[in-house]
């Protein structure tokens, strides 16, 4: 019954089948449900705490464990791109990811192992985007699906468990330099996440105290990063982008993230959050870059329509894109580039004054 997920989507008209499909709809649904779950909740709330939600946070406690069992070997000359013991940490928690399941959900594992695999980032590419972030969702939803994850959970599944991984990720992305996969540069959110500014905003939308504009304040943002999401996200951009004069020194929000800045000029909070979904539904559920990675199972059903395409190998190019179109920078592969915390990081670790 449960087999593997593959992926399925190669093509525009293959893009367009899985927009009007059953199961994108539930991959929508499930998010905006649980941007809903948190509505006016910061980190801290008291939340219901389900065995499950326990076990969840044991899971990736786990993750962040074998992440200490792969220290990065400092090489003599410093290079700014992912480090390849990431590798190996990937090929562990590959290797163990039924087994860390298994407590949870001792079914369909061969379908929930694939999506918390590539949760985590690419192997081959040693690179973390928003499509990775999507698996570590659609694993949830598999788990959501089976009956194991309630509604009741949802709160929780977000201030707790999607915090912990969001933390996670952090330290992955420190510590083995990960690339930022199909990144926009300064025309996008976030080098490597979109999902916690979706969940962030709805964390906002009555707060008494803090408006849009409260983004470009040092202290508040400082001060809530651990209480809201969305503040984690902002302190963790202006700690990377800093300027090219004195290390220490920050950029301007309006200069390195001015799509940020331009969202902080809303009304309200409530405003940013249904702009999140309809952004995402865009930039994320509805670009082919993205998509032709996601994989469809026996849960995350393929949609009706798009056909038994070739093989992954015989598909994809060598960095596992299709590319039917024309590449435009951002969407695609584009050109390699260290991300920013690999170009901060290198420089201290070599002692080069960015002056």
């Amino acid at each position: 019954m449960y087999f593997k997920p593959v992926r399925r989507v190669f093509t525009q008209d293959d893009l367009s089948n899985w927009i009007d499909s059953d199961t994108y709809k539930q991959v929508l649904d499930f998010i905006t449900q649980l941007q809903d779950s948190v509505t006016d909740k910061s980190n801290d709330n008291e939340v219901a705490t389900s065995p499950v939600i326990t076990q969840l946070i044991h899971l990736i406690d786990e993750a962040y464990r074998i992440i200490q069992h792969h220290p990065v070997k400092l090489e003599k000359d410093i290079s700014r791109f992912g480090k390849v013991e990431f590798r190996d940490f990937y090929d562990e928690v590959e290797s163990k990811s039924s087994q860390l399941i298994q407590p949870i959900c001792d079914t369909a594992l061969v379908e929930t192992s694939t999506y918390l695999t590539n949760s985590w980032g690419d192997r081959t590419r040693i690179d973390y985007g928003s499509g990775h972030e999507l698996n570590f969702i659609c694993f949830l939803l598999c788990l959501y699906k089976l009956d194991v994850i309630k509604q009741t959970d949802f709160p929780a599944l977000i201030l707790k468990v999607f915090t912990k991984y969001m933390s996670t990720m952090r330290c992955l992305q420190r510590t083995y330099w990960l690339e930022p996969a199909g990144s926009h540069g300064v025309w996008g959110l976030d080098d490597y996440h979109f999902l916690p500014f979706l969940f962030g905003a709805a964390q906002l939308c009555n707060h008494p105290h803090m408006k849009p504009k409260s983004i470009h304040n040092d202290e508040l943002v400082e001060m809530y990063r651990n209480k809201y999401i969305y503040m984690e996200c902002i302190d963790f951009i202006n700690n990377i982008k800093m300027s090219t004069n004195k290390q220490q020194d920050k950029l301007s929000l309006r200069w390195h993230s001015p799509m940020l800045d331009d969202i902080s000029a809303a009304k309200s909070w409530s405003k940013i959050k249904e702009g999140m979904v309809k952004m995402y539904k865009v930039e994320v559920l509805g670009k082919l870059p993205i998509i032709q990675h996601f994989m469809f199972g026996d849960i995350l059903k393929c949609p009706e329509g798009i056909p038994e395409h070739q093989s992954d190998d015989d598909a994809a190019s060598d960095c596992g894109h299709v590319h039917e179109l024309a590449n435009t920078w951002g969407d695609c592969c584009g050109i390699k580039i260290p991300s920013a915390i690999a170009a901060s990081e290198s420089i201290k670790r070599a002692g080069v004054p960015f002056d």
